[in-house]
């Protein structure tokens, strides 16, 4: 009955949630190519878009911190979106590209706050007008959040974007309360929060999990994974999923037991930008992570991660994916670019068989 039962979620799952996004002009080009960003403050200037725009992305993706909300106030939530929507580069943008947003904790609501958000319907609900999500969407109505993903582009150059909700169910984080140790966390550019052990741990809850899984064999040619907080950094002491081992672990398992198509990470919220790989993870390519953060917003102590390669900038950005689909699989390009379009990062992945 238990199997029969998971057999109907996944079909489910699989029918009604990879919403279809029409191909673009660079399509007959052999190309697509996606911009993304985070931490983007209403209240402070926002010249980054005029790059974004120069760059004519396919699509943009928000992955959180989209608005800096920090209220409980639904009014207060509202006003803050009404603000971003008056900014002309933000215009120009929705006018030229599909956007698609996911959030992270200053606009779900309050500054590291997780599944104990007493406004998060309505926030919820707030979000998704503003992005345009339909009256009938199953965003607005299933339990565990906001997560989605979309399909864009025709076979042989469909690209799979799954957007996470990792603040709806998120567990309380577990912080250092030793003065000391705190002290010594600062020395090393690192965050006040500890890893959660405890069972109950986690970070996208159990219906979260069973639709992440029925996605990753929706069918595709390389997929996005759009995490709001970064995934391959080990430990920073900020939020991150090393803080809840457990999850992060399931989550590299379920690739391994899916994944034959290149899949890339792409991560927001620490206000700097960085390149990651894990070349060992067991899966047919490496597993690859890159980080930009924020829009408007900038963090200088810079957290060491081992998993870093290149260095890491400390200014305005946006990322970049450009996609070349004339191999038999895709070569993928990753930039992150500052507010004048000067490249700080620049990776080629190229994936064989």
């Amino acid at each position: 009955m238990r199997s029969a039962v998971r057999r109907q979620l996944l079909k489910a799952a699989l029918l009604s949630s990879a919403l279809l996004l029409p191909a673009s002009t660079s399509f007959a080009q052999q190309r697509t190519r996606i911009a993304f960003g985070s931490c983007a403050n209403q209240n402070k200037p926002q010249p980054i878009w005029a790059p974004i725009l120069i760059d004519h992305p396919d699509l943009f993706i928000f992955l959180g911190d989209n608005i800096y909300a920090d209220t409980d106030d639904p009014t207060g939530i509202q006003a803050c979106y009404d603000r971003l929507a008056q900014v002309p580069g933000f215009q120009q943008l929705r006018a030229s590209a599909p956007v698609l947003a996911t959030w992270d904790d200053h606009d779900y609501g309050q500054n590291d706050i997780g599944r104990d958000y007493v406004a998060k319907d309505a926030s919820r609900r707030i979000m998704l007008d503003f992005f345009g999500e339909p009256p009938d969407s199953e965003r607005r109505m299933r339990p565990g959040g906001i997560y989605t993903s979309y399909v864009h582009g025709a076979p042989g150059q469909r690209v799979q974007i799954i957007l996470l909700d990792l603040r709806w169910n998120r567990s309380t984080l577990v912080e250092l309360t030793d003065p000391a140790q705190r002290a010594s966390r600062v020395a090393m550019q690192m965050g006040p929060y500890d890893v959660n052990l405890a069972p109950d741990a986690g970070l996208m809850g159990e219906a979260q999990w069973q639709w992440l899984e029925a996605q990753l064999q929706v069918e595709a040619d390389l997929r996005i994974i759009g995490s709001s907080i970064q995934l391959l950094a080990e430990f920073t002491g900020w939020e991150t999923w090393a803080n809840y081992p457990q999850e992060r672990l399931r989550l590299f398992q379920l690739l391994g037991r899916y994944q034959r198509e290149p899949v890339v990470i792409i991560s927001g919220d620490v206000h700097w930008c960085e390149y990651s790989e894990i070349r060992d993870s067991g899966l047919p390519w490496p597993l690859i992570e890159l980080t930009s953060s924020g829009l408007t917003e900038v963090w200088t102590a810079i957290s060491p991660n081992r998993h870093r390669v290149g260095e890491a900038f400390a200014v305005a950005n946006y990322g970049l994916i450009d996609i070349d689909w004339s191999g038999a699989l895709p070569a993928v390009t990753l930039q992150v670019k500052d507010t004048s379009g000067a490249i700080l990062i620049d990776r080629v992945a190229r994936f064989s068989n």
